[in-house]
């Protein structure tokens, strides 16, 4: 009988093209190729699963797995601070150390916590709309959605506020590398962003351990410990890596949402006039032109996806982007409607399966918070100059500059 090592040799090879070809227009290519394959392949060698149904299959497929150091091993990155969270974090293990590394997190973060945290997002959201009300504009990404999610962790952290700046500098450089939007000449930056980050958490949780208080950071140093199952340096990469994903996706996220609305002012009057339509916006703007662009992973046998056989111990990535405008899954997909009927109970911007976002109910409570704050406080804003560009089409994709403006 012939196998499907046999049948590789003969198989054909998807399209190539350049990251930089991708990123150029991604919705784009991704929307000429859908009907031609059902997957392309990057320069050097990576996979992307560009269908939805293929996406939605193979986000819990068993011969595939999280990625864990090949990509930084790739880069020529074998050691240093990047290495030791991302080797250590539960967001790029699998099987036994995944559930070890998740599960102390997961009791820490509770949904009574998020909860308990709405009034406060709502009034931090107040707070800065009332700094810059009367000078009539402000750069939206700067001065109000870079700000929220950082006070927000370093309130759950019980961080000191003249902390935040420094804090938000850290996150910012680090998350630079989960999107893998850097060039080579960054990297130094990156690691001592890394080291400096770590060594603040570092004593932040040695404090923690020495002087309880009733939070989120005691809570889950206390679990840790009593489950016995994490080495200190494990519960920082898991404590780091929970910060670098809530705070960049979420700052990227909530300028989205707003410039989308902006743009499409009948849907703005909608959610100004009555707060229902929120959660349906939040939703329809993660899907419509999400922050998180795929997901990675590596395959553990050959997976045959119509005449393409991507090989063993391939990069995949599942591109959510893509399947997010894929026709097959939704009603006109290339059309922004927050009153969309058919998005899918478990979103997919958040992951799927064993690693589905441990942060989407807090993202989703600081998205649907802040908006509502900003078309109560500010009716007639108004983009000021052009929409923000988001760049890239993998990983954390990167939100270019917004200006907003009011009548004071």
């Amino acid at each position: 009988m012939r196998s499907l090592k046999d049948e590789q040799y003969r198989s054909p090879e998807p399209p190539t093209l350049s990251q930089a070809e991708i990123d150029e227009d991604p919705h784009g290519i991704y929307r000429r190729l859908r009907p031609i394959t059902p997957v392309i392949r990057r320069e050097g060698g990576s996979y992307i699963a560009i269908r939805g149904r293929d996406v939605q299959q193979l986000a819990t497929d068993p011969r595939i797995r999280k990625s864990e150091t090949e990509v930084l091993r790739a880069r020529g990155i074998t050691e240093g601070p990047i290495f030791e969270i991302f080797s250590k974090s539960m967001l790029y293990s699998n099987g036994q150390d995944h559930r070890r590394r998740r599960l102390p997190m997961s009791r820490a973060v509770a949904f009574k916590l998020i909860d308990a945290l709405r009034p406060k997002i709502r009034s931090v959201a107040d707070a800065l709309i009332d700094r810059h009300f009367s000078s009539g504009a402000m750069s939206f990404m700067d001065d109000f959605c870079a700000v929220i999610p950082a006070h927000l962790i370093c309130m759950i952290l019980g961080l000191p506020e003249l902390d935040i700046p420094r804090f938000t500098h850290w996150v910012h450089s680090l998350s630079r590398y989960f999107g893998f939007s850097f060039l080579p000449a960054e990297i130094p930056g990156i690691q001592t962003a890394a080291m400096e980050l770590a060594q603040y958490m570092r004593k932040l949780l040695d404090a923690r351990r020495e002087a309880p208080r009733d939070d989120f950071l005691s809570s889950f140093v206390a679990t840790a410990e009593r489950d016995g199952t994490l080495s200190a340096a494990e519960r920082l990469a898991q404590i780091l890596t929970v910060i670098v994903g809530g705070i960049d996706t979420t700052r990227g996220a909530m300028a989205v949402q707003v410039a989308l609305l902006l743009q499409h002012r009948e849907q703005w009057d909608a959610v100004r006039t009555d707060e229902a339509p929120i959660p349906g916006a939040v939703s329809e703007a993660l899907r419509f032109e999400p922050v998180g662009g795929s997901i990675s992973r590596v395959t553990v046998e050959d997976i045959r996806l119509d005449q393409y056989i991507v090989p063993s111990n391939s990069v995949l990535s599942l591109s959510t982007l893509s399947a997010m405008r894929d026709p097959d899954l939704y009603h006109e997909p290339d059309i922004f409607d927050i009153r969309r009927a058919d998005h899918p109970r478990l979103h997919p911007v958040f992951g799927a399966g064993a690693h589905r976002c441990l942060g989407e109910a807090l993202a989703r409570a600081e998205l649907e918070e802040t908006l509502a704050a900003v078309v109560s406080r500010l009716p007639q804003l108004r983009l000021a100059g052009n929409p923000p560009v988001v760049h890239g089409h993998s990983g954390i994709r990167r939100v270019g500059s917004m200006h907003v403006s009011w009548p004071t």
